[in-house]
């Protein structure tokens, strides 16, 4: 945060000294602090500040003040010794002053209320004109704070009015009597401004300067022969005439009404100029503070103007300015002491791009920005309609599925019996006779058994693609006449491995027959829910409905709930609609979205706990199962599958904290979504349309431009990047919590593209605010 410190000296030098009163505060607000002290007096300061003047005036350098006023005496050589040795003993005097112990309380709070990375203004308010000829630059505060910079301010102030807002820079430039001296490139580096409108008036009468002033400008600059003769400032318009400030009066307080912001005299002596222009009430003056020699002038404009064009604030332009000015003080001894800042106190200093009206730039910066998030959008937009983005928004959507808090039960309306590996051994060794892991006689047994449990439908998640044994004809009527049996068969697909499909049991009628297909991605996790499909016409495996539509629908039914279609050709069960995926929606572009498919929502358990309460097949035939358990198991979908890897139960990776589940579990899931979606409004995952997809990636795209054009420091610009793709994570995970699968892939994509084409883009037309 940028500081102002306001140092307010009331006395003089060489008689009573002063009393100091200390503010410090941050810009543009009420200081926070308020210390007083006192600086004593000190008349050999002043001769010594006097002293130092005249070697310095009496060295022969072509300078902008009048040749006939300069005093010679002795080689150059000689005159620059004395001068910088008398430069030497001053800056000595000024900081044994500056370390009085009447002013030590201000000395500390000063290094004990800032810090060394802050951009600091100090203004020296004075109206004392010795005080203001101190070299203050070599106060050792400023070799300590880098970021910090003085002006000089008088006691007294009024604001002038806030200036109106331009689309340029309007700078009149006075080039005045150059007798003896090259203001040709000065002219030059004016013209070289950005975003500046200058207007020249070379050698002009008093008569045409006094018409311009009248005019509207932003900064008044002048550059030709200046001097200050009794307080009073003067400037050489031409060749015959010299002005007062006085003289321009009137013209000059138009001008500042009209909200000029900046006089800068690269000419000689101008403190006399700056006294006489306080007065108006101006906001601030550059002027040079002794005769300038021409070399100095041209040197320091040039390092002024293009530190404070290219973004630099005013103060720290002119310190940079002014200490490059040290390589020329071999030829021009102490020419880093001539420039100065004159500031009025109720004034913030502009930036550069703050002297001109952002509205023309504005618009440059807002159509560029429209123009690169349009055309990123549709570059990336048609990157993800062709699917090349569609397993990193899967990814993404299995982190989400990961987070979620685990505040779902298990289902209470499945009970899931599997066949695991010591299941098919107690067959083996009751001598049940059979194929497959669930012999005829165990599923007769389990049948039976199943019958205290009253359960509502059953499905059989097991191919039985083979008669059953002679014996047991009372578990063929069982098949053919038990509505609430279902069984599976498998459709032929060339890509899963069963091109030959397999077929349902011949005992159990069509209409109860499922197929048990699941639609995987391409890196094998089922996340989708098949509901229909159309067998090709070769397949031994006819079914047409899911074997998890089939079981959740019969249950329904048992309640009076229905399955329809609706007028758009969309699945309803009761009042839920189920929408089904097209080949472009959400996160799956150009997926094969054959059948009737439907993302599946994968319930949200706590580590370790099932969809389903699970029993092994053994304990029910051998009626292990507690009778307290019992009764709380009546009225369910019974599911029976094998969970044995010997005989190759099929493992599915999944987008939960789950590794991998076995297929028994994951067609659980897919009952339990139907019946939790319609029974106990359990939201079904859902996803915009691509349109307003297309607009969610555009706005983030808009973002990422926005948070270009107003972050310009690599430092900010990454830190409100990282915020802004933070901001979008939540918003897409606060979303996926209520079912939504809104992109997020392409946004942080676009968002990232975006904002490094928008600053390449406005650092090369320089736009940068």
């Amino acid at each position: 945060m940028a500081k102002l410190v306001v140092l307010k000296l009331d006395g003089n030098l060489s008689e009573q000294g002063c009393r100091v009163t200390l503010e410090i505060g941050a810009e543009n607000a009420r200081p926070k602090i308020e210390v007083f002290g006192n600086l004593p007096a000190s008349p050999d300061l002043a001769a010594y500040l006097n002293q130092w003047q005249d070697k310095y005036r009496s060295l022969e350098i072509s300078s902008r003040i009048k040749p006939q006023e300069i005093i010679y005496d002795g080689s150059i050589k000689s005159q620059i010794e004395k001068c910088s040795q008398s430069a030497q003993i001053l800056s000595d005097r000024l900081q044994t002053w500056l370390n009085s112990p009447e002013f030590r309380h201000i000395n500390n709070t000063l290094r004990e209320e800032l810090n060394r990375d802050e951009i600091i203004r100090v203004l020296i308010r004075t109206d004392n004109s010795q005080l203001q000829r101190l070299p203050w630059h070599l106060w050792d505060f400023f070799n300590r704070y880098s970021q910090a910079e003085f002006a000089l301010a008088a006691i007294g102030s009024e604001t002038p009015p806030t200036p109106p807002r331009k689309p340029k820079v309007r700078i009149l430039a006075i080039l005045g009597n150059s007798a003896g001296i090259n203001i040709q490139l000065d002219r030059q580096l004016l013209e070289n401004l950005p975003n500046a409108e200058t207007v020249f008036l070379v050698e002009p009468q008093r008569n045409e300067l006094n018409n311009y002033l009248w005019q509207q400008w932003d900064i008044l600059f002048f550059a030709g022969h200046s001097e200050t003769s009794n307080n009073t400032g003067r400037i050489s318009i031409n060749k015959s005439e010299s002005l007062t400030i006085d003289e321009l009066n009137n013209g000059l307080k138009s001008a500042i009404a009209q909200g000029l912001q900046l006089a800068i005299f690269n000419s000689c002596d101008g403190l006399g100029l700056a006294w006489q222009l306080a007065c108006l009430h101006i906001p601030q003056m550059v002027v040079m503070r002794e005769p300038v020699p021409d070399e100095v002038a041209q040197e320091f404009l040039k390092h002024f103007l293009v530190a404070f064009s290219s973004g630099k604030t005013f103060y720290l332009a002119l310190r940079e300015a002014r200490e490059k000015l040290q390589g020329l003080e071999n030829k021009f001894p102490n020419a880093t002491w001539l420039p100065v800042i004159f500031q009025n106190p109720g004034v913030l200093p502009p930036t550069w791009k703050q002297l001109y009206s952002a509205k023309i730039e504005l618009k440059r910066i807002f159509l560029t920005v429209l123009v690169i998030s349009v055309l990123l959008t549709v570059l990336v937009m048609g990157v993800r309609h062709l699917g090349m983005l569609q397993q990193s928004e899967l990814q993404a959507y299995d982190h989400f599925m990961q987070m979620r808090s685990p505040t779902e039960r298990s289902d209470p309306r499945l009970l899931i019996v599997s066949i695991g590996e010591a299941d098919i051994y107690y067959q083996n060794q009751k001598q049940m006779k059979g194929r497959g892991s669930l012999s005829d006689q165990a599923l007769a047994q389990l049948l039976q058994k199943l019958d205290q449990y009253q359960p509502k439908t059953i499905g059989i998640d097991i191919y039985r693609d083979f008669p059953i044994e002679p014996d047991y004809r009372d578990l063929v009527t069982r098949l053919q006449q038990d509505n609430r049996i279902f069984t599976v068969c498998k459709v032929s697909a060339d890509l899963d491995g069963e091109p030959d499909g397999i077929h349902s049991p011949n005992e159990v009628p069509k209409e109860r027959q499922s197929f048990s297909d699941f639609v995987i991605d391409d890196d094998e996790i089922p996340r989708r829910q098949l509901l229909y499909l159309t067998p090709p016409l070769k397949s031994p495996c006819v079914a047409e409905d899911a074997f998890s539509l089939q079981l959740a629908r019969h249950y329904l039914l048992s309640q009076n709930i229905n399955a329809d279609i609706t007028t758009e050709g969309d699945l309803q069960i009761g009042k839920v609609v189920f929408k089904s995926l097209k080949e472009h929606s959400s996160g799956y572009q150009r997926v094969d979205a054959s059948g009737y498919q439907i993302l599946l929502n994968y319930r949200s358990l706590r580590r370790g706990e099932k969809i389903a309460e699970t029993v092994s097949l053994k304990d029910i035939l051998n009626d292990q199962i507690n009778p307290e358990l019992v009764e709380s198991l009546k009225n369910r979908i019974v599911l029976i599958g094998v969970t044995a890897p010997s005989s190759k139960a099929d493992y599915w990776k999944t987008p939960t904290k789950e590794n991998k589940i076995q297929g028994l579990f994951v067609q659980a899931h897919m009952v339990s979504q139907i019946l939790s979606s319609v029974l106990d409004a359990r939201p079904l995952l859902w996803w915009w349309s691509e349109w307003v997809e297309a607009l969610w990636i555009w706005g983030w795209s808009l973002v990422g431009g926005i948070v270009a054009w107003r972050c310009s420091k690599p430092l900010y610009l990454g830190l409100a990047i990282v915020i802004a793709l933070l901001t979008l994570f939540g918003i897409c995970f606060g979303i996926f919590t209520q079912a939504g699968w809104i992109p997020l892939v392409p946004p942080a994509l676009i968002l990232v593209l975006t904002a490094t084409a928008v600053t390449w883009t406005l650092r090369r037309k320089n736009l940068v605010f």
